[in-house]
């Protein structure tokens, strides 16, 4: 792994409806039409259109994106991805399905012009994904695709406590070890 691609990652622990960035990931749910946990923070701060133009799309299967406006959020887009649901899955699926979420969701934030990109930590709460499964598959596929994605400058891992963002930057850490 090349430490250029690590450098062009970063964890904060924060709200992700108020970054500032190209593109913030929704950890949507197969509807696209808001639920609970950051799925429902991102709808109520972007207000009724985001549901509006997310009930034209159909619908997204788990490991896929689909990329909105983002309304009244600081963000020009949002990328919407569902994550598996981790109890019953065999855990290569689970880390698969969650491994394609956000590579896919960055690919889709590229595809849309994002250079920045924001991603909460996907399927880690009503979805019961072990957090710090999750954020050694998260810290892992993003810096993977970033080798061979260079439209995206920065991804910002925007952790809602303090506790998962230090599994981000153990893993991050982990990785960055590894690449010495």
């Amino acid at each position: 792994m090349d430490a250029a691609v690590l450098d062009r990652m970063e964890v904060v622990e924060g709200d992700i409806t108020t970054e500032a960035v190209d593109a913030i990931v929704n950890a949507a749910n197969e509807t696209l039409l808001g639920g609970g946990g950051v799925d429902g923070a991102i709808h109520r701060a972007a207000g009724p259109g985001l549901r509006d133009e997310c009930a034209k799309l159909g619908g997204c299967l788990p490991g896929h994106a689909k990329v909105t406006g983002a309304f009244d959020l600081p963000a020009r887009w949002v990328v919407h991805t569902v994550g598996p649901v981790y109890d019953g899955l065999p855990p290569d699926d689970a880390d698969r399905l969650l491994g394609a979420a956000y590579v896919n969701a960055l690919l889709a934030a590229a595809e849309a012009g994002a250079r920045s990109v924001a991603f909460p930590a996907i399927s880690t709460g009503a979805y019961g994904f072990p957090q710090d499964q999750a954020a050694r598959v998260a810290i892992l596929s993003v810096a993977r695709a970033l080798e061979k994605e260079d439209r995206i400058d920065t991804v910002r891992f925007v952790c809602f406590s303090e506790d998962q963002a230090a599994l981000h930057r153990a893993a991050m850490d982990a990785l960055r070890k590894l690449s010495r």
